[in-house]
């Protein structure tokens, strides 16, 4: 009886809704017709016309195509009575695949925002965008405007505002991206052949002209400032400094320029072709749609041709100012280009003085600079030695006992670090000179004055008490991980021992057997809760089982201990009725710690006295330019030409 009830409820149901859908009687509606769209034919209104003309390039083919847009539009709308002119909108050398770039584009879509256009007039949707997704933003945009703005795409024969066109639009604008991306494709193939075959463009640039074959040749007048922005920059000069210089004199860049920025000179410093050397593909496009351009870091093959061309500075020159550029903290400090050099006497003789920040120096050049003064014959050191039976003992290692009152060197992570005990055995001293023995794995600390170009201050009195520092050392923490195989994520610390004769005074630090730490990350397995299910197996607080639990990792510091402790450590002492112990060895020389290194010619490039030449040669370009007599910041934005371009490096 139930099922019976409920079929005849079903059968209602469906009959109201049947009758519900018949409607009503058409005589009882009143119908309000949608409005029209405006025929471009048969307007009922004077519409405000506007048109879009755009080309890529700007070489003589594409601008006579611009310019017969251009007229053929004008007179389009100017010979329709029923049109009126809203202006042509361009964009002229611009690609179609990015909308950000085209200030045309842009103020059109503004200009229709405002009322100002009814109806568009374009080419063809190549012209219009060559980005698909572009392409339709823009025609909705204009679409949705109250009322609406259409477009006419005159080769496409499409109307915008005709539902009937969309499907059309989209496939012919994807047609317009897959051209945009076939072109770009084989653009980069023909650039690639060019270049492997040693074809190379060569765009104008400071110091240099273009003869009639298109080849680069000197410009002596801008060749002139070249030079002194690289004599000078090897010598010490920042590049703000060298940029206020070239400023004061209104010297000019490539683009007539007389207001100088820092970065403009980096640029100038690092393109190769001021040496005479081309070096191609240093950038390329990843992405036809945003034409970005990407730093070649072995994406692409690059191709370099030495001397291509006369060069303005030499090759060596050129390689230092690069080396130098390329230490930035060195660099920030406005120091000469380092020199490498050699302590030939006293008791710290093969000790090299080590710039902190340099890295420009390979551990072979400090292993070849420690060795150039050391004599195998050369007696230096006289040893005494005690004999004690040490049978059944074992050996203990000096790391494992405290050294918070003995002088004590941490290296990690690129910086150095002294404990307070090594502040306070020389006393008032804040600034020191690092020396590294290469051969030896030795490195020495001695009292300097704050003027030494290598100089660290390793710590600060405050309140009459020492305060430890850390300091940054890359250019000694690379030579050091090199010379010694250390590895990156490892601490590394060090007993020195303090050494004083006649008021002179030296710490010594040896490397081979320092104290290594690192951080180790230990996986706790997830504890288990008082919490258990019915089988006793044990859940956590929202009643998952104990494997789901997220796991505890934990960092902790460990001692690592070298390889070659293996054999010695916990073992017991040989079997020898006795052993040499407690040897004292004794400095036999002139001791001598303030002795000054001395350059390495024939390890250097440059040395002081080359470096000094440069100098003196920029300072005679620099007499014979013509300074302003005054030079101020009204007439550098006057009408002397400065441009908001960036110089053409």
């Amino acid at each position: 009886m139930a099922d019976a009830e409920r079929k005849g409820a079903d059968s209602e149901r469906k009959r109201k809704i049947r009758e519900k859908y018949k409607g009503v009687d058409p005589s009882e509606l009143e119908v309000i017709p949608a409005r029209q769209v405006e025929s471009l034919l048969n307007p009922t209104k004077i519409l405000k016309v506007a048109a879009y003309v755009r080309v890529s390039t700007e070489n003589d083919e594409q601008t006579s195509s611009f310019e017969l847009q251009t007229n053929e539009f004008t007179d389009q709308i100017n010979n329709n009575p029923m049109w009126e002119f809203a202006g042509i909108y361009s964009d002229e050398g611009i690609s179609g695949t990015e909308l950000s770039h085209r200030k045309g584009m842009l103020q059109m879509i503004e200009d229709a925002r405002d009322g100002k256009i009814d109806l568009i007039l374009t080419k063809s949707i190549a012209r219009f965008a060559r980005n698909i997704v572009d392409c339709l933003s823009i025609i909705d945009t204009l679409k949705a405007l109250d009322p609406p703005v259409g477009v006419q795409f005159e080769a496409d024969n499409i109307y915008t505002l005709d539902n009937t066109g969309r499907m059309i639009l989209t496939i012919l604008a994807s047609v317009a991206e897959e051209e945009s991306r076939s072109k770009s494709v084989i653009m980069n193939w023909s650039i690639e052949k060019r270049f492997s075959r040693g074809i190379f463009l060569t765009p104008e640039l400071l110091g240099y002209d273009l003869d009639e074959d298109g080849d680069l040749i000197i410009n002596p007048d801008e060749a002139e400032t070249v030079k002194v922005i690289y004599y000078l920059f090897l010598n010490g000069y920042s590049l703000t400094e060298i940029a206020d210089l070239l400023s004061d004199y209104g010297r000019k860049t490539k683009l007539g320029n007389t207001e100088w920025k820092p970065d403009w000179l980096r640029g100038i410093i690092e393109n190769e072709r001021r040496c005479g050397d081309l070096l191609c593909h240093k950038t390329f496009t990843p992405n036809f749609m945003t034409h970005k351009s990407k730093k070649n870091r072995g994406d692409l093959p690059q191709y370099r041709q030495r001397n291509h061309h006369e060069g303005i500075v030499s090759r060596e020159v050129y390689d230092a100012a690069n080396q130098l550029l390329a230490t930035n903290r060195y660099a920030s400090g406005n120091r000469p280009l380092p020199l490498l050099s050699v302590i030939d006497n006293g008791v710290l003789r093969g000790f090299v003085p080590i710039d902190k920040d340099w890295t420009g120096f390979s551990a072979d050049d400090y292993i070849q600079a420690s060795k150039s003064v050391s004599t195998k014959s050369e007696k230096r050191y006289k040893a005494k030695s005690k004999q004690l039976n040490l049978e059944g003992y074992q050996r203990v290692r000096a790391q494992f006992f405290s050294t918070r009152l003995d002088p004590a060197m941490t290296i990690k992570n690129g910086k150095i670090f002294f404990n307070t005990a090594c502040l306070r055995k020389f006393e008032d001293v804040t600034s020191v000179e690092l020396l590294l023995n290469s051969v030896n794995h030795t490195i020495a600390i001695r009292p300097c004055s704050e003027d030494n170009p290598n100089a660290i201050k390793w710590g600060r009195i405050r309140d009459g008490r020492w305060c430890t520092k850390s300091v940054s050392c890359r250019g000694l923490a690379k030579t050091l991980f090199d010379i010694l195989e250390w590895e990156d994520d490892t601490s590394y610390r060090f007993r020195g021992q303090f050494i004083e004769k006649q008021n002179q005074k030296v710490m010594v630090f040896e490397l081979d057997e320092p104290e290594m730490e690192k951080i180790e990350e230990i996986v706790l397995p997830p504890a288990a809760t008082e919490e258990t299910t019915s089988d006793s197996e044990p859940k956590d607080t929202i009643g998952n089982n104990a494997d789901a639990v997220e796991q505890i990792v934990i960092r902790q510091k460990i001692r690592v201990f070298p390889p070659s402790w293996l054999t010695s450590f916990g073992k017991p002492v040989a079997s020898l009725a006795s052993v040499n112990i407690l040897e004292q060895r004794k400095y036999a020389g002139e001791w001598d710690v303030l002795a000054p290194a001395k350059e390495i010619d024939e390890m250097n490039v440059f040395s002081e006295q080359s470096l000094n030449g440069l100098l003196e040669e920029a300072n005679a370009i620099i007499d014979g330019w013509d300074k302003p007599e005054a030079y101020t910041s009204e007439n550098k934005d006057g009408a002397d030409g400065v441009l908001s371009d960036p110089i053409n490096t």
